[in-house]
């Protein structure tokens, strides 16, 4: 099918993920003005036609999440004013994705907020990676595409590890009790052992280790999480880990938020590698950090605009 009615935009959040999206499909990438008054303000102009057009807009809400989510919103009135046909947010990172349920009796669902104002403005579907809490696509009224980041982080454990995967010397580690699952996916699709840290947290963005269940010992364990905030988690779980005999230890994680006290933590760790994807772009000091590998998720992110686009089934980017 021609792609003559397809339009990709991008916000500030994360033009180069964009690009590489559009440069996978084909396409050029759809022009737009967006940008900031000096009281910080937020400006929108569509440079390209998008009358009767599939519009996507790629725009992960990371720091600064508010900034950037306002960004997407005015993004999506605009192209809802200009007649475009169906408007569909590109989210590899969906900011507050934390804050799904009330923690307190006076406290927000901020991440159903989000999905209350998107609506609003105007947005037919998301298309989103990895989210925190699974529950966030019931949210929306609209339809969400939910992509996983495992094939291609998959790909790149079994190249990298290949010979400790033939010699059943690598275990894969949850770093809590919330990830079990999605760390026994990978442990089957890779035939390994799977560890868990049991962990108790005393208050947000800090972390206690408590033991290690499953056998490390004399392996290479890989920690697995959706994200990598203050990386406190992924630092103390590699500790536990290399007291529990581990050999070595590595972490793979969606989303590299990195804020705070997370860089100084991972280069003092005992974390060897950690490998991330570009749902969200590295700082400058990120990048010169020599313990951390990118891959990137934009094929897997083409391909899904372009079946969405199609009207054809997303089955086979979970394979």
């Amino acid at each position: 099918m021609a792609l003559k009615k397809l339009r990709v935009f991008t916000g500030n959040a994360n033009p180069a993920l964009a690009r590489k999206i559009v440069d996978h499909m084909g396409i050029p990438l759809s022009r737009a003005t967006v940008k900031s008054f000096s009281d910080d303000e937020t400006w929108v102009e569509l440079d390209d036609n998008v009358r009767g057009a599939d519009v996507f807009i790629i725009q992960p809400t990371c720091t600064p999440a508010d900034k950037h989510f306002m960004e997407l919103a005015i993004m999506i009135d605009a192209c809802r004013r200009a007649s475009a046909k169906r408007i569909t947010a590109v989210m590899p990172y969906y900011g507050y994705a934390r804050q799904d349920k009330k923690v307190k009796p006076k406290t927000p669902i901020t991440a159903k907020a989000v999905a209350v104002m998107l609506e609003a403005v105007g947005v037919k579907r998301v298309l989103t990676m990895d989210l925190h809490a699974g529950q966030i696509q019931g949210f929306f009224h609209k339809p969400v595409d939910h992509l996983h980041a495992m094939p291609v982080i998959l790909d790149d454990i079994s190249v990298k590890f290949a010979k400790k995967l033939a010699k059943r010397k690598l275990v894969m580690v949850s770093p809590d009790a919330g990830g079990v699952e999605r760390t026994r996916a990978f442990a089957k699709r890779l035939d390994t052992g799977l560890a868990i840290i049991d962990k108790r947290r005393d208050k947000p963005n800090e972390s206690k280790v408590m033991h290690v269940i499953g056998d490390v010992k004399g392996k290479t364990a890989i920690l697995l999480d959706d994200m990598v905030d203050t990386a406190g988690t992924l630092c103390n779980g590699a500790e536990a880990l290399m007291d529990n005999g581990a050999k070595e230890v590595h972490a793979c994680c969606t989303h590299p938020v990195l804020s705070g006290p997370a860089l100084k933590r991972i280069k003092k760790s005992k974390i060897k590698t950690l490998t991330v994807s570009d749902t969200i772009p590295l700082s400058k000091k990120a990048q010169k950090c020599k313990k951390i590998r990118v891959v990137s998720v934009a094929e897997m992110i083409g391909s899904a605009i372009r079946c969405i686009y199609e009207e054809d089934s997303l089955t086979s980017l979970f394979a």
